[in-house]
Order: C-alpha cells, then sequence, then structure tokens
C-alpha cells in the first residue's frame, strides 16, 4: 500500500513508518516539527530513517537516503492548500493520523494549539481522505478520553462523555468527527486510543523521560498524586504492532448496531475504535522502582498533589483487539524499560551507572 504518516518526527509515528517501511509499504511521513519539546529528538528520529536536518525545506518531499520507499514533507496540517495538493499528488490508499498536539498539562497553557492541529488539522485530513479516494483513516485518540469514568477496566463501550483536559476533549471530540464521515460518506475510520506509551526515543515530556533525566543528574524527580498512580503503560513495539493490524482490518458496517442500546465503539458504518493498552495496570511506584533497579539508583522522591487534568488510573479492556485482529500487547514493564534506558544512554552519550541495588 502507499501510506501516509502524519506524525513521523513524533514518538509513534517515527516507529510506525520504519515498521510499515520495512513491511515493504510504499511510505509518506508528515510533520510539522514544531518546538513542543526538544527538536534534537525529533530531528535525530528522522536522522534514523535517513532524513537529515539539512535536507529539510518547508512543502518539499525528502526522499530518504536509507530506505528508497521512504519520504518526508515538512507540512502543517492546517495548511489545507498544501495537504490537498499532497493527497491529490499520492492518491494514498491508507492514511495513519498520528500527527497532534499532544500533552494534558499543556493543554491548560495552551488551549489554541489543540484547536489547531487537533481540531482543524483533523477536518482537513477528513476532507483530504473524502475527497482523494483514500479507502482507510486510522487515527489517534487518547485513553485521557476516559476522563472522570472509574469503572476498570476502561472500555470503548463505555460512555466518555465527561473528559477532564482540552487534550481529552480534542481527541473525542476526533471520534465524533471521525463517525460523522464515516457515516455520510463511507470513509472507513478506525480511532486508536493509546495507553501511556513509552520506549526507545520517547518524548522528552514523559515521565520515564523525565525520572530518568533527574535521577543521572542526581536530582529529584516530581512524583504526582504521592505516588498513589496507576497506569496501563505500553511499550512502543506492542502500539506499533497494534496499529499495522488494525490498518490490515479496516472497519465493516455493523449491521447488529442499534440506536436503541447504542455501542459508542462502532457504528452502521464503517466505523471502530479500540483501546491499544498492555492491559496490566502498574502503580507508579512500581514503575519508578523498576528504574531504579535497571540504573542502580535510589531516586529522591518529591511527593506532590495530583495536577489539574490528570487521571489517578487507566487500565485497558482490549478484549476488542484480541477479537477483531488477533493481538494483545505483551511486552513487560522491566523489558521496556531496559530498553529505553539502553536508547537514552546511547543517544546522550552517557555512561551507564554501576548497579548497585536490586530490588527483590
Amino acid at each position: 500500500m502507499k501510506i501516509l504518516v502524519t506524525g513521523t518526527a513524533g514518538f509513534i509515528g517515527f516507529h510506525l513508518a520504519n515498521r510499515l517501511i520495512a513491511d515493504g509499504h510504499e511510505v509518506v511521513g508528515l510533520d510539522i516539527i514544531n518546538a513542543y519539546y526538544d527538536i534534537n529528538v525529533k530531528y535525530g528520529r528522522l536522522a534514523e530513517a535517513g532524513i537529515s536536518k539539512e535536507s529539510i525545506e518547508p512543502g518539499k518531499q525528502i526522499t530518504s537516503t536509507t530506505y528508497p520507499n521512504y519520504r518526508f514533507i515538512k507540512l502543517d496540517l492546517t495548511d489545507q492548500k498544501g495537504l490537498d495538493q499532497l493527497f491529490a499528488a499520492e492518491q494514498f490508499d491508507t492514511v495513519v493520523n498520528l500527527a497532534a498536539q499532544a500533552g494534558v498539562r499543556y493543554s491548560l497553557v495552551n488551549p489554541r494549539a489543540y484547536v489547531d492541529s487537533n481540531i482543524i488539522g483533523f477536518t482537513n485530513i477528513l476532507e483530504c481522505c473524502r475527497h482523494h479516494g483514500v479507502k482507510h483513516l486510522a487515527y489517534a485518540s487518547s485513553s485521557s478520553v476516559y476522563g472522570l469514568n472509574e469503572k476498570m477496566p476502561l472500555s470503548t463501550s463505555d460512555n466518555v462523555d465527561h473528559p477532564i483536559s482540552l487534550y481529552a476533549a480534542s481527541k473525542k471530540s476526533n471520534e465524533l468527527m471521525a463517525h460523522t464521515y464515516s457515516h455520510l460518506f463511507g470513509l472507513a475510520t478506525t480511532g486508536l486510543r493509546f495507553f501511556t506509551v513509552y520506549g526507545p526515543w520517547g518524548r522528552p515530556d514523559m515521565a520515564l523521560f523525565l525520572f530518568t533525566e533527574a535521577m543521572l543528574k542526581g536530582e529529584p524527580i516530581k512524583v504526582f498524586n504521592h505516588g498513589n498512580m496507576v497506569r496501563d503503560f505500553t511499550y512502543i513495539d506492542d502500539i506499533v504492532e497494534g496499529v499495522v493490524r488494525v490498518i490490515q482490518n479496516p472497519p465493516q458496517d455493523n449491521p447488529d448496531w442499534t440506536g436503541i442500546e447504542p455501542d459508542p465503539s462502532t457504528s452502521k458504518g464503517p466505523y471502530k475504535v479500540y483501546n491499544i493498552g498492555n492491559n496490566d495496570p502498574v502503580k507508579l511506584m512500581e514503575f519508578i522502582e523498576a528504574i531504579e533497579e535497571e540504573l542502580g539508583i535510589v531516586a529522591q522522591k518529591n511527593l506532590m498533589d495530583i495536577q489539574p487534568g490528570d487521571v489517578p488510573a487507566t487500565y485497558a479492556d482490549v478484549q476488542d483487539l484480541v477479537d477483531r485482529v488477533g493481538y494483545k500487547p505483551s511486552t513487560s514493564i522491566k523489558e521496556g524499560i531496559k530498553q529505553f534506558l539502553d536508547w537514552y544512554t546511547r543517544f546522550y552519550d552517557i555512561k551507564k551507572p554501576r548497579q548497585t541495588i536490586r530490588n527483590s
């Protein structure tokens, strides 16, 4: 297939593009490369995929020096004309939209960035898919959409009308917008609710990155909600495998759907929403202990109140993913953290500390 992956300078987009390239697909990657976090990490990901920083020009496609079936274009999703021209020229079979303004806390201080990227940008993606014959649109949603929901595990069949951050609200909006296009225009759309993704080349604003950085510098780490957080940490390779399988299985019309007892995760049209999570929630303090054990460092911990927009627990019900595409994430926290720390110390040229502690 010819596949457009947006957000390929980002964490998940980078890994997904590499996997699709390895699988033999023709991939066009797109990213605006904004400065929400350290752009050196973003350029590092692109360089790893054969796209040098020096070769990038806005609006111009660059062919990877490593992979002949990979091209990259720097383009903003809010550039309606530029996006339309790209779709018209390429005639993509499938689009995976991972480009978004990420982060719960940042949405409290810069809400317009989320409207621009996650609402206006997503509208442009939908319109381009509609008018240029795209067969399947898969897009990033988030576990954040569950908001105030407390029934565990979190299921795509549950109502999610109580988000507690604008980021979460923008992701729920994407699901509603996608449903409309599936219903009106027969566009197959799949929403992917990712649960706390971590691993090599991860985002510098995420907990694992922040904890590692502080611990290696001998600085205290911020532990919110006094450590009483539970997260369904999901390793990046498991996320990518789930996305690849979803791409291969676009949704069909569901003849059993009924408006009398409406299932939010499916519809009469070609529409589906999945959770992609490890289905194995871990206490935050256990997560920190795993980092301590791998680094051989005991973290100094500043216990703090929960932050606005954060939820105390996430736990993914992935039965739909198992039933429909035959996949369930399985990478352990211990192995995932080891892989991240191996990458981190290589990327920043830091010698891993001598391991001096072992947790029983």
